[in-house]
Parts: C-alpha cells; sequence; structure tokens
C-alpha cells in the first residue's frame, strides 16, 4: 500500500516517517520526546559529549563503555561553530553532520543531538540523563552538567581512557607530516 501511495513521491515518505539513514540524529525536542518517552518506561539514559572530529579509538572505548552503563546512549555533538569557537580556526576538519552520521553508525550509539553553546549544559539540563559520561582526563568538578545530573538523582561516571589518543595530539601529526612532504617535494 505504502509503495502504492508513495511510489512517485518518495520525498512524501521522507517527510511522514524521516530519513531512516539519518534516524539517529536528532534534534533536541526529538531527543527530549523521545527519551523522556523511553526513561518513563524504565530506561536508564546516557549522555557523553564532545566533537568526535577524527574518530580514534580512544572515542569507541569511552562510547562502549558508556552504552554498558544504561539502556541508551545519547551523543552531545559540538556544531562546527561551538568547536571552532573551543579549538580555534582551522578546525573542525570534519563537517558536524558527517561527524554526526559517523557517530550514529556506531552499534553503541541510540542518538547524536548537535549543540551550538560552547558546553553541553543546557542539553544536559533538559535531557537529565540518569548518568553522565566523561572520560577520566576530566577532574570531577570540571565535569559540565554534573550539578543538573546529580541534582536529579542522576550520576557522573568518569571512564578510563585509552593512553595515546587525543583527536589534537593526531591532527597535529597530519599537519606536521604534511608539511614534511611539501617540503621534500
Amino acid at each position: 500500500m505504502v509503495n502504492y501511495l508513495f511510489g512517485r513521491r518518495p520525498d512524501l515518505l521522507l517527510c511522514l516517517h524521516g530519513d531512516p539513514l539519518n534516524s539517529a540524529i536528532l534534534t533536541l525536542g526529538e531527543a527530549i520526546l523521545r527519551f523522556g518517552r523511553e526513561k518513563r518506561n524504565g530506561r536508564r539514559i546516557v549522555f557523553t559529549n564532545g566533537g568526535f572530529e577524527v574518530l580514534h579509538p580512544g572515542h569507541i572505548r569511552l562510547l562502549e563503555q558508556a552504552r554498558a552503563l544504561g539502556d541508551a546512549l545519547i551523543v552531545g555533538l559540538n556544531s562546527d561553530a561551538s568547536l571552532r569557537q573551543l579549538k580555534g580556526p582551522g578546525r573542525p576538519v570534519i563537517p558536524e553532520h558527517e561527524r554526526a552520521e559517523v557517530l550514529a553508525a556506531l552499534e553503541s550509539v541510540d542518538a547524536v543531538v548537535i549543540f551550538d553553546a560552547p558546553t553541553p549544559r543546557e542539553l544536559i539540563a533538559r535531557l537529565l540523563p540518569d548518568v553522565l559520561v566523561k572520560g577520566d582526563d576530566w577532574p570531577l568538578d570540571q565535569i559540565v552538567g554534573r550539578e543538573e545530573v546529580e541534582t536529579a538523582g542522576g550520576r557522573v561516571v568518569r571512564v578510563p581512557t585509552l593512553p595515546g589518543y587525543s583527536t589534537t595530539a593526531i591532527l597535529r601529526k597530519i599537519r606536521e607530516g604534511a608539511r614534511a612532504s611539501r617540503a621534500e617535494s
């Protein structure tokens, strides 16, 4: 029936049902509706955030550890403007929608919400996850959203980071290699 009605108008299907390839990339409003319902059904919601410019094994382990702490994992993703504000010109190297698509494709990630602010405080305050996760390289008193989550009865978990992995260090190595290659030419 759906093919008959919409066979010539796939754009109507997308309007009615959303793009199935990007269904895990949500607006804040969509995430509040979806995960609010899941929380009311007793599911434990986990949240973490970052820029995730160059996805590396450290990111994968953090996301897998975060997901293991609950029933669903929401990743707050810094927008291009937010990342540029935090990291400076030349960043990000990969646009926000491409970074979101890569994260959304991971089995451990249930949803990605892009945010424009320098920190995810408002996003966390609106979602109120049961568990807020950051790497253990973040001191507890510097984890944004900690107060909001703990006040609402949730908890903050610092997971072990994988030594030797840093997006900034990886990008520096790539840029140095490019400079060395140009100098040899």
